[in-house]
């Protein structure tokens, strides 16, 4: 039974002394960098795939709770001009564009500054093609006089079939060519690479070999990486040499409905219930009927997700990092049971639920540091099943849909649903199907009042029926 409360009903959630509590229960595995702001420089010709790279690795780096932001310099020069620019505005001799170029770089430089200067972020990804001495020296000083770090990825490449597919893929719907003709808009942005191309001075191995970089060469066949500085730096190499841009898809699905979830209770290991046995079989029709010859299928260590494998007939990994959130004390648990025993520490899971650490076991701050491997095996391979737990299902979609740390804890992952997901330009395209099998509700919505002197009747207001 959780203590009597002493404090003054007036103070409510966030007076001192529940402050206190709650710090007792937020993760403490977020990496913390308290060293100099990072700015990781784009460098490379049109087309070579800098933006994707750079929302990717801003995606990945805000998932594991490193704040990140874009500063896409073309949409700095899409603000000032208004107008469509022809291969023509991109001309090194084209003085009057040139001057608006720069300014446009200028401008993105000054936001950066005030991004760090406010301290809303760690991290920033200058997406721009600083294919030019002038233009990174630019760069290099204005970090030197505010201290920052400086990190470049120059993506290189000259498979005319990837250049192809990515001005096809991507470039064709940029604003840039909006309403215009399709073989029209290929020529000119073929125009545009050759303007680039006039001056463009890549980085050199040996006069830039005191500058902290990695380049790419034609999306991952090779890789030079040069002086890391840091942690941060280490982990965005290896993020970045783990990516590639096959074709695939991953799949994701909870496990069978467990005879836990039938009665309400959380976490345990359980294992299927009749209903979660017919979904096992259902799921494995379905992956049949994909016809995917290279599927890798992955499970927790947790019975019923192994048992919902099983029935796939195929062969299967087993990933104790797949195991779902850890609830500690309240592990086999209904939420009436927690609200009645531990009323404090359900409030406080309904404040941030997000940071919140159970009494003994863990937060979904910690579950995203616990998966940070899958996602990167995730990354290196193709297609993938991953048959795992609502949180643990959750915090993976979190990751390839750009989800915040507020809205990852209230995604709905149902039971008896595979999501699928495919790799697209700067995202993902999800496919949610039910595989008509029924099975209970276990998503619980955040209720209203999370004050910690709430009725219980409204504590468990948004609790899912179950027997």
């Amino acid at each position: 039974m959780s203590k009597k409360l002493t404090q003054n009903p007036l103070e409510k959630t966030w007076g001192p002394w529940m402050k206190s509590r709650l710090s007792q229960r937020r993760g403490s595995s977020v990496p913390q960098f308290t060293n100099s702001p990072t700015m990781i420089v784009m460098v490379g010709l049109p087309a070579r795939g800098k933006t994707y790279i750079a929302k990717k690795l801003t995606r990945y780096l805000n998932w594991i709770g490193v704040t990140t932001k874009v500063f896409n310099v073309g949409q700095y020069r899409r603000d000032a001009t208004r107008s469509y620019n022809s291969f023509e505005f991109f001309r090194p001799d084209n003085e009057e564009a040139m001057k608006i170029r720069k300014s446009c770089a200028n401008a993105a430089l000054k936001d950066v500054c005030d991004y760090f200067t406010r301290g809303l972020g760690q991290i920033v990804v200058f997406d721009a093609t600083n294919t030019t001495l002038e233009r990174r020296e630019v760069i290099l000083g204005f970090a030197e006089e505010n201290g920052y770090k400086v990190f470049f990825v120059e993506s290189i490449c000259d498979d005319l079939e990837i250049i192809a597919q990515n001005i096809k893929q991507v470039k064709l719907s940029s604003p840039d060519y909006k309403d215009c003709d399709k073989e029209e808009a290929v020529a000119d942005f073929l125009k545009r690479i050759e303007c680039y191309k006039m001056t463009y001075i890549p980085l050199d191995d040996n006069k830039d070999r005191n500058l902290s970089y990695i380049k790419i060469f034609n999306v991952g066949s090779r890789y030079l990486v040069n002086r890391v500085q840091d942690h941060i730096q280490s982990r965005i190499v290896y993020y970045l040499m783990n990516i590639h841009v096959t074709p695939r898809s991953i799949y994701l699905s909870r496990h069978g409905e467990s005879e836990l979830n039938l009665s309400g209770r959380i976490g345990g290991d359980s294992g299927l219930s009749p209903g979660g046995a017919k979904f096992a079989s259902a799921l494995g029709t379905y992956m049949r009927d994909q016809c995917i010859s290279d599927l890798k299928v992955w499970t927790s260590h947790m019975k019923r997700t192994i048992q919902t494998a099983e029935a796939l007939g195929v062969p299967y990994e087993q990933w104790k990092a797949l195991n779902e959130i850890d609830a500690g004390v309240c592990e086999d648990m209904t939420y009436e049971e927690i609200q009645e025993h531990y009323p404090e520490e359900f409030a406080l899971r309904d404040q941030d639920k997000y940071r919140y650490r159970y009494p003994k076991g863990e937060s979904y701050e910690d579950l995203v540091q616990r998966l940070e491997p899958v996602i990167m095996e995730l990354e290196r391979q193709e297609n993938v099943l991953v048959i795992c737990h609502q949180a643990v299902m959750r915090c993976l979609l979190a990751y390839f849909l750009n989800k915040t740390a507020h809205e990852l804890p209230y995604l709905k992952c149902p039971l008896h649903t595979v999501l699928k997901l495919t790799p697209v330009a700067y995202g993902c395209k999800v496919e949610s199907v039910f595989l008509n099998v029924e099975a209970v509700n276990t998503h619980r919505d955040k209720p209203v009042n999370v004050d910690v002197d709430r009725e219980p009747a409204e504590a468990l207001e948004t609790v899912p029926d179950h027997i």
